[in-house]
C-alpha cells in the first residue's frame, strides 16, 4: 500500500513531532516541514497546535505558513487541524482579541461556558452528530482534551462532546477536518482517526 506524503507545518510550536510520528504509524510518510516545495506536493497537510491561539498564529506569520495553510485548504487536498491548529482556521479568539485567525471558517473561537473547569483537562466521550469518513467507527470513543477555548457551534461541527453542554470537538468541511482533542494522545481511537485522514489521502482526488 502506497504511503502518501503529509506534510506537518513545522512552525516551531509545542511537540510538533507527535503527531508526525503517529501518522507515521498509521502509514503515511510524514514529515515536520516549512518547505513550501515540499508542502505544495504533499497529499496532505496538517496544522498541529499547543498552547495559545496569539503565540501560535504569530509564529505561522513569521514562518510564512499562515499562506502555505490557507492555500492547502483551499486547494482541496486534506487538510488536518489538531487542537490549537483547529482554534487558527477561524477568524479570532477571545484567547487574543485583535488578532486575526487564518480565516478558513467564520466565527470567533470563545472561552468554555459556564461553571465548567478550565481547562477541560481530561478523556472525553465523542458524540458523532453528521456521519462523516473521518469519524469512522469513533462515535462513543473516548480522547483526550487539554483546551479552555472552543469553536463555535454551528452547522460545521461533526462531532461534539458534553463539557457543561455540547462543545464542538470535530469540525468538518468538505476536505478541511479538525478536531480539539489530542489524537496522538487518544490511544486507539485517537490513531483511528489518524489512519482515516491518511486514507482521504490516498483516495481524495487531485485539485491543486
Amino acid at each position: 500500500m502506497s504511503r502518501p506524503l503529509i506534510a506537518v507545518l513545522d512552525y516551531g510550536i509545542g511537540n510538533l513531532r507527535s503527531a508526525q510520528k503517529s501518522l507515521e504509524r498509521m502509514g503515511a510518510d510524514a514529515r515536520l516541514t516549512a518547505d513550501p516545495g515540499l508542502i505544495a506536493d504533499a497529499a496532505g497537510v496538517v496544522l498541529p497546535g499547543v498552547g495559545a491561539f496569539g503565540p501560535c498564529m504569530a509564529a505561522l506569520k513569521e514562518t510564512g505558513l499562515d499562506e502555505q495553510a490557507r492555500a492547502a485548504a483551499a486547494g482541496g487536498r486534506p487538510f488536518l487541524g489538531i487542537c490549537i491548529g483547529l482554534q487558527l482556521l477561524y477568524d479570532g479568539s477571545e484567547e487574543a482579541p485583535g488578532i486575526a485567525g487564518l480565516g478558513i471558517f467564520p466565527g470567533t473561537v470563545r472561552l468554555l461556558p459556564g461553571n465548567v473547569k478550565r481547562p477541560q483537562m481530561q478523556w472525553n466521550r465523542l458524540e458523532v452528530r453528521t456521519p462523516d469518513p473521518m469519524l469512522e467507527d469513533l462515535d462513543d470513543a473516548w480522547v483526550y482534551f487539554v483546551h479552555s477555548y472552543a469553536a463555535p457551534m454551528a452547522d460545521n461541527v461533526a462531532a461534539t462532546c458534553n463539557y457543561g453542554g455540547p462543545v464542538a470537538a470535530v469540525v468538518a468541511d468538505d476536505n478541511v477536518w479538525a478536531t480539539q482533542f489530542h489524537p496522538e494522545k487518544s490511544a486507539r481511537p485517537g490513531l483511528r482517526l489518524l489512519e482515516n485522514f491518511v486514507n482521504q489521502t490516498r483516495t481524495a482526488p487531485t485539485r491543486g
